[in-house]
């Protein structure tokens, strides 16, 4: 089954090769696209305050901070835990770019060697919403993620909000099973059967009129938002095929 962590981090700054740091990491397990439970988070010291404008979004005080183990006392925990996974990011390069320079600070590796791929949420959603804002608050009003929690930017609580967008973003990815009802194996665990929806010969509903109308003007919206760099208009006059 394929592993997925998402992650997420929050730093004294914007600048890694400036000099700023990993303040706080959170990761959240997913494992066939489910929640697991096996987290991870930490709070790491700098060994540097963070600057005033990380403070006003982080809210983590460079006092806090003081007693906190440093990135080194739990490198080779955190990668352990993330090795061979496929790890998603918002907004990837900034969040690598950070890991590693922590790393390059060790004599280690690249961050990218270490698991199985980086998947960049913020390039599916400006894909999926040309022209539109797709902040991780963005993301959430837009896919029903609650997020009335989200005061100030944490790494644990950023990363649990992610998890619950990209399962959204991604949903239309999901296998075409239905789930039969519940039965009891001879331990008395309850055992779901799936019947695999692609045997199956479904019926071809065609557009009405005013569908065709709407989904015109929707084509156009996307075009004007991508700068006609859409590739929708490439298939209109595609031969139609039914199989």
């Amino acid at each position: 089954m394929t592993r997925q962590i998402v992650l997420d981090t929050e730093t004294t700054g914007l600048s890694a090769e400036g000099g700023d740091r990993i303040i706080e990491i959170g990761c959240v397990e997913l494992v066939a696209r489910k929640l697991t439970g096996n987290n991870r988070h930490y709070y790491l010291n700098p060994e540097r305050d963070s600057h005033e404008d990380a403070l006003k979004v982080h809210g983590i005080s460079n006092e806090f901070l003081k007693d906190k183990p440093k990135f080194v006392a739990v490198a080779d925990e955190l990668l352990a835990y993330l090795a061979g996974a496929e790890i998603i990011i918002h907004n990837a390069p900034f969040d690598v770019g950070f890991l590693n320079k922590e790393l390059e600070l060790l004599g280690r590796d690249r961050f990218a060697s270490y698991v199985g791929g980086i998947v960049d949420t913020l390039v599916m959603a400006k894909e999926m919403y040309p022209g539109k804002r797709n902040s991780l608050d963005a993301l959430c009003d837009r896919l029903g993620v609650d997020n009335s929690g989200r005061k100030l930017h944490g790494a644990l609580l950023d990363a649990e909000l992610l998890a619950d967008v990209y399962i959204n973003l991604t949903r239309g990815q999901d296998p075409l099973l239905v789930l039969e009802e519940e039965s009891q194996n001879a331990s008395g665990q309850a055992v779901v059967a799936a019947v695999d929806l692609r045997s199956l010969k479904l019926p071809v509903i065609r557009a009405s009129a005013q569908e065709a109308q709407s989904h015109d003007q929707i084509l156009a919206e996307l075009d004007k938002a991508s700068g006609g760099k859409t590739i929708w208009r490439s298939f209109e006059n595609a031969p139609e095929t039914v199989s």
